[in-house]
C-alpha cells in the first residue's frame, strides 16, 4: 500500500496516541502524546477522534515523501516545517500531493510537533494502544516501540479528511512571547511533610528546566526543598507527579515514567500543565502554582469539550 515514505527521521520521531491505560498493574507505563492537547487539535482539524494515532516529532529532523495525495494537519511546536520548501505554519491543515516532500527541521518555538492523518495512522495496537514506548519495546509501526526509520511507510485509516476546519484563536500549549510560564499543581501525597519554607519557595520561586529532560521526566533546578517526613514505601506514580529526591531538586514525571516510586511528592501537575511542560525547552523558567483538584478537573473537561 502506498503512503508517506520516511526519507529522514530524527532520533525522537514516534507514533503516539492517547496512551495505554489499564495496564499499570503489569508494570506497563502510560505512554502517549506528551502534549496531548496539540495531538487533540491536530486530530480535530481532520475530524478524527482526539486520541487518534499521529506522529510526534521532537526537535525536528523529519522528511516525508508522498507517494499519494492526502490531507494532513500539523500542530504544536514550530519546527520550521516546509512543503517543497514552502513554509507550513503550525496549527494548519494542508494538502500534500504525490511527489511532494514535507520537512520539519529544528525548533523555533516549542519542542514537539504533531502530524495527523485522515482517520489516524494505521498501526496494530499493543495492549490497546499504538503509543511507542521505547524502554518497554511496545507500540509503533512494528509493535516494538521503535522510532521511525528511513524507509518506513506511513499509511492511514481514513479516506476522507472531513470538512474544512481552522483552529479557534488562542488555542494550543505554546507560551506566547514574554508570557510567564506557569504550571498548575494539585497538592497532595507528602506535601505537608516538607518544611514550611520549602513549600513557600516551591510556589514563589522561578524554576529552571534542566537539560536532563525526556518523555520519562523533567528535572527542575532551583531552591533545595527539604523533606522532613519518614522514609516511604514505593507507591503508584500518576502523570505529572512532582517527586523530590534527596538533592531537593524536583523531578516532574511524564508519559513514559516508571509505574511506582519511593521519593516524596509535592503533588502532581494537572494534565494541561503537563502538556505545556512538554513544549518547554531546557533553560526555560517556569513557576508552579497551586490549584484545587476540582479546578483541575473542570479545566480538563473544558478542554475535552472543545473537541466534541
Amino acid at each position: 500500500m502506498k503512503g508517506l515514505i520516511v526519507e529522514r527521521a530524527g532520533p525522537l520521531t514516534l507514533l503516539q496516541d492517547g496512551g495505554r491505560f489499564g495496564v499499570r498493574h503489569l508494570g506497563v507505563t502510560q505512554g502517549g502524546a506528551a502534549d496531548w492537547v496539540s495531538l487533540g487539535w491536530a486530530n480535530w482539524l481532520l475530524g478524527n477522534a482526539p486520541q487518534a494515532p499521529s506522529v510526534e516529532i521532537t526537535l525536528g529532523g523529519l522528511i516525508l515523501y508522498a507517494e499519494v495525495s492526502t490531507t494532513l494537519a500539523l500542530t504544536g511546536a514550530d519546527l520550521g516545517a516546509t512543503l517543497d520548501d514552502e513554509p507550513v505554519a503550525p496549527g494548519s491543515r494542508f494538502t500534500i500531493a504525490a511527489g511532494q516532500r514535507l520537512a520539519l527541521e529544528s525548533p523555533r518555538a516549542g519542542l514537539r510537533a504533531y502530524l495527523a492523518f485522515p482517520g489516524g495512522l494505521d498501526a496494530t495496537p499493543v495492549l490497546g494502544s499504538v503509543a511507542s514506548t521505547m524502554r518497554e519495546s511496545l507500540g509503533g509501526l512494528d509493535g516494538q516501540g521503535r522510532v521511525l526509520n528511513e524507509g518506513d511507510c506511513l499509511t492511514w485509516a481514513g479516506d476522507d479528511a472531513g470538512r474544512e476546519r481552522t483552529l479557534p484563536s488562542g488555542v494550543g500549549t505554546l507560551p506566547g512571547d514574554g508570557e510567564r510560564v506557569t504550571l498548575a499543581l494539585v497538592g497532595g501525597a507528602q506535601i505537608a511533610d516538607f518544611s514550611g519554607a520549602s513549600v513557600f519557595e516551591a510556589f514563589n520561586t522561578a524554576w529552571t528546566i534542566d537539560q536532563r529532560a525526556d518523555r520519562m521526566g523533567v528535572r527542575l533546578t532551583g531552591p533545595e526543598l527539604r523533606y522532613l517526613g519518614e522514609g516511604m514505601v514505593s507507591e503508584g506514580i500518576p502523570l505529572g507527579a512532582v517527586q523530590v529526591p534527596t538533592d531537593g531538586q524536583p523531578i516532574i514525571l511524564l508519559n513514559d515514567r516508571q509505574t511506582i516510586g519511593g521519593y516524596p511528592r509535592l503533588g502532581a501537575l494537572t494534565p494541561l500543565a503537563c502538556a505545556r511542560l512538554a513544549q518547554c525547552q531546557p533553560g526555560t523558567e517556569v513557576w508552579l502554582t497551586p490549584v484545587a483538584a476540582g479546578q483541575a478537573r473542570d479545566a480538563h473537561l473544558r478542554q475535552l469539550m472543545c473537541w466534541r
